[in-house]
């Protein structure tokens, strides 16, 4: 047989396992901590507030017994925090504002001579136009006769070979007929009566209309002064005789020992290796000293001896004197690989004198990208370079308007490049060309094309900075015997000795050249020890600071994270769990079962209790043990 027996569990083990129970929901409540951070954001704070670095942050809980030091302390301590990111801000904005500072050198080496272009200063008359150049000064004389009683000198042969031209001259008047020279009154610009020779000339001013292709719209191109009338409106008819020739800019009748008498640069002889010839429309025959084309001059000393002199011829002679109105020669100092521009940047030599022209060179480098629009080499810029030279400003600029010319008016302008696929303009194929140059232009240097908007400066450029000194050559003394010498050597006729020749001394000024660089002002390193400063002068905290700002933004975050997931967690604990699948309701069923068949009502109480271990079993009795036999 067997027994089982049962009693009470001894209270030693019951204090034991309750231990138990306690160490293991301390272990729980342990793990459950390394997840959890703090428990709420008051603990979180005090925490920060009691451990930091940043200076008045441990008064905010060392007051918090007084409300209004607390008070005082949280309103100093934000507003400044508020302070110290309005500097902040400041910071920023100056930051990518991309200030530079202006870097001064003076460097000192040998200097790279520029180059150097002289002009006749005096259109020449080819040969090959010389006829139609002739029919138009009839033309002119004829015209300046009616308008101002003036009557212009011409060549004997002139007159003596206009009868045979006569046929050829029609057509050439047709389209002088159709922009006339005229008298037009100051205000409004009325033209003047014919046959009105009693009216004031002092209260008119003189111009020509160029007119649409339809005549339905004109613009008056009107001067205040007749010799600046007169040459512009020969120099329109001018340009169309050239464009007339395919070949006009390419001929050369260029005479250069008749026109530079002597060359020498740095104590040596010039020869044809150190020039290159071209034609201006305006300024005549022009040479170029040391260019590319040759091998570069250099400077190892300053001083007049050790530049370029030039004595040059400045005496007209079978010239266009309605083009060119002074006397002397037109110069140039430029950088190699870049056109010489001789409206912007040349000025003119005066026959009789000696010019020396002082140098001192000047090179700015700009920072490109960011702190500014400069450009590299013109890749980046909207407008094709029509020059054969690297890219400057002013080749941007001409060559925006060349090809807004060709685009506008269907011609290239005679003074630029021309583009691929156009031609230069002629009133003879080109009626209009005229009134579409000029209205173009006009919007041009209003800024309408945007030519001076897209056209952005270079990063790199050379600059020259000239002053001249001016004295008479030959002296009186001296004159005689060079003018014999220069009629000996160069076969020169002396007509007018004192504007018969000029001499150009170009030299450096001083060794050392002046470099305008820039560099960045305000770096990222820069910045950063900006921020530094402030930061340290607000708060008198380091990186670290920062650090722990930063570490009690996370933890922030992490708590409003666990602290959500709780609530969300207890809601769903709270709520009643909804029926078991696939049941059905019976509750309108139970309520209209009749009362008679209800059944009798019964309550069931379940006590639950711990179950012993298996050797604390022991035999239950009221009020002893009991055993209970099998046999």
């Amino acid at each position: 047989g067997g027994s089982v027996k049962t009693g009470k569990m001894p209270e030693g083990e019951k204090t034991r396992q309750c231990k138990q129970e306690e160490e293991q929901q301390q272990k729980e409540e342990a793990r459950e901590g390394l997840i959890e951070f703090y428990s709420s954001y008051q603990e979180l704070f005090q925490f920060f507030c009691s451990n930091t670095t940043i200076h008045g942050a441990i008064r905010l809980v060392c007051s918090k017994k007084n409300k209004m030091k607390t008070a005082f302390w949280s309103v100093l301590f934000f507003l400044t925090f508020g302070l110290m990111y309005w500097q902040f801000g400041i910071l920023y904005r100056e930051y990518f504002s991309y200030p530079v500072n202006l870097n001064l050198n003076l460097n000192s080496d040998r200097l790279t001579f520029p180059a150097v272009t002289l002009c006749t200063l005096n259109p020449y008359r080819y040969s090959a136009i010389r006829k139609k150049l002739d029919e138009l000064d009839q033309i002119t004389h004829q015209t300046l006769l009616d308008l101002y009683d003036y009557n212009m000198s011409l060549a004997r042969s002139d007159w003596s070979t206009l009868s045979t031209r006569k046929r050829s001259s029609r057509s050439l008047l047709h389209h002088v007929q159709r922009h006339p020279l005229r008298r037009q009154k100051r205000d409004n610009l009325v033209n003047l009566p014919e046959n009105s020779p009693s009216v004031d000339k002092n209260n008119w001013k003189i111009g020509f209309v160029l007119c649409s292709e339809n005549n339905k719209d004109c613009f008056h191109q009107a001067y205040s002064s007749g010799v600046d009338a007169v040459r512009e409106w020969y120099s329109f008819h001018y340009i169309n005789i050239l464009a007339q020739m395919p070949d006009a800019k390419a001929l050369d009748e260029s005479d250069f020992e008749n026109f530079i008498y002597a060359c020498r640069f740095n104590e040596a002889t010039c020869d044809k290796a150190n020039y290159t010839h071209f034609h201006h429309p305006l300024y005549g025959n022009c040479y170029t000293f040391n260019d590319n084309s040759s091998s570069l001059w250099t400077s190892s000393l300053p001083g007049i001896n050790n530049g370029l002199s030039l004595v040059v011829r400045t005496e007209q002679n079978d010239f266009i004197p309605l083009l060119s109105t002074v006397t002397g020669a037109r110069v140039m100092v430029h950088d190699q690989n870049e056109p010489a521009f001789m409206d912007d940047g040349g000025f003119n030599v005066r026959p009789g004198i000696e010019t020396s022209i002082s140098m001192r060179k000047e090179m700015t480098v700009r920072l490109g990208g960011s702190y500014s629009d400069c450009t590299e080499d013109g890749s980046d810029v909207p407008v094709q370079n029509l020059y054969s030279s690297r890219y400057t400003e002013q080749v941007c600029i001409r060559s925006c308007f060349q090809l807004n010319m060709v685009e506008r008016c269907g011609c290239a302008y005679y003074f630029y490049p021309l583009p691929a696929g156009a031609e230069y303009c002629d009133y003879t194929k080109h009626i209009a060309w005229g009134y579409c140059y000029y209205k173009l232009l006009a919007e041009f240097k209003a800024d309408e094309l945007g030519c001076f908007h897209k056209c952005r400066k270079p990063c790199k450029m050379t600059q020259y900075q000239l002053s001249a000194g001016y004295s008479r050559w030959p002296s009186a003394v001296s004159e005689d015997w060079v003018f014999y010498m220069l009629s000996q050597q160069n076969k020169y006729n002396i007509t007018s000795k004192r504007n018969g020749v000029a001499k150009v001394n170009i030299f450096f000024e001083e060794w050392n050249y002046k470099t305008n660089g820039e560099s960045p002002a305000f770096t990222v390193v820069t910045l950063l020890s900006q921020l530094g400063n402030q930061w340290s002068l607000w708060f008198g905290s380091s990186v670290l600071s920062v650090m722990e700002l930063a570490e009690l933004i996370l933890d922030f975050v992490a708590i409003t994270f666990i602290l959500a997931l709780r609530w969300f967690r207890s809601r769903r604990q709270l709520s009643p769990p909804g029926p078991p699948p696939n049941s059905h309701d019976n509750t309108a069923f139970q309520d209209e079962m009749p009362a008679l068949v209800a059944p009798h009502r019964f309550t069931v109480e379940a006590v639950v209790t711990m179950l012993p271990s298996y050797n604390s079993l022991e035999p239950r009795g009221p009020s002893r043990d009991a055993e209970v036999g099998h046999e």
